[in-house]
């Protein structure tokens, strides 16, 4: 399991100290672009493998921690989004050929109560045709992450674009138990209000806006952040470097 982790630490131990618990869990590597002091002795204390990254990249973090994974299925996951051993086990007996890989569905909580009635639409969209958001914690065979080249190194965005091209390239499956991220943050933001921002940004990245820019607008400050290559999602190089094949030998469960 790979947990990418900047400016959301405060939610890291409580959900590693539930994975530590989880028998099926081989390895977790948290991937930290965060300057806290005590992060690392904290996930250590876990049991995580750390990973101290130079800048906020998400789609980088990502591969890092994928470069060092061994396992037979790689699962992101965000710090606050809540994944507990009935989804690690569900994961676990899943088949290698059901799939090349997935999320799970996402359970609609208190930010839009109005919207629960709309969750078997969700699920349907999920399975058919929508896109994999990285709070869906995604998973994908390692082998065949490596054939995909990883993640694009985009700081924000890393999710929709890595999700179009995992549904070209297999068939993926979405699981249950649901999953759900911390709503306290959008709670306090206004829930409406940061749902339609997220799909503006959604839409600007469709219209070819650069990841870096959006990350910049999205967090509200002058980006530093540099990418390998030019971040056009409509760009049809998927020669993503960023994650070597190793040739090592992978393990069972999940990482």
């Amino acid at each position: 399991m790979i947990i990418p982790v900047w400016r959301d630490s405060k939610a890291l131990d409580a959900q590693l100290g539930i994975l530590q618990s989880c028998d099926a869990v081989r390895e977790i590597i948290v991937s930290a672009a965060e300057p806290t002091a005590d992060l690392r002795a904290r996930a250590e204390a876990f049991g995580a493998i750390f990973l101290d990254c130079a800048q906020p990249n998400r789609g980088q973090q990502l591969n890092h921690g994928a470069q060092i994974a061994r396992a037979d299925w790689l699962l992101f996951h965000h710090a606050d989004s809540h994944l507990d051993g009935d989804h690690v086990s569900t994961l676990a007996a899943l088949s290698p050929g059901l799939a090349v890989g997935g999320a799970f569905y996402r359970k609609f909580d208190e930010r839009h109560p109005r919207l629960r009635s709309l969750e078997k639409f969700e699920r349907w969209h999920s399975r058919a045709f929508g896109t994999l958001y990285g709070d869906q914690s995604i998973f994908v065979r390692r082998e065949h992450f490596l054939r995909m080249g990883g993640f694009a190194p985009f700081p924000l965005m890393e999710d929709v674009e890595f999700s179009r091209r995992l549904r070209r390239s297999g068939k993926i499956k979405l699981l249950d138990p649901p999953i759900y991220s911390c709503a306290q943050k959008q709670i306090e933001q206004g829930a409406w209000r940061t749902t339609l921002r997220n799909l503006l940004f959604l839409v600007l990245f469709r219209c070819g806006v650069r990841a870096e820019r959006l990350h910049a607008w999205y967090y509200g400050a002058r980006s530093t952040i540099t990418a390998d290559r030019p971040s056009d999602p409509r760009s049809k190089r998927r020669s993503h470097s960023a994650v070597d094949s190793g040739g090592s030998t992978a393990r069972p469960f999940i990482n």
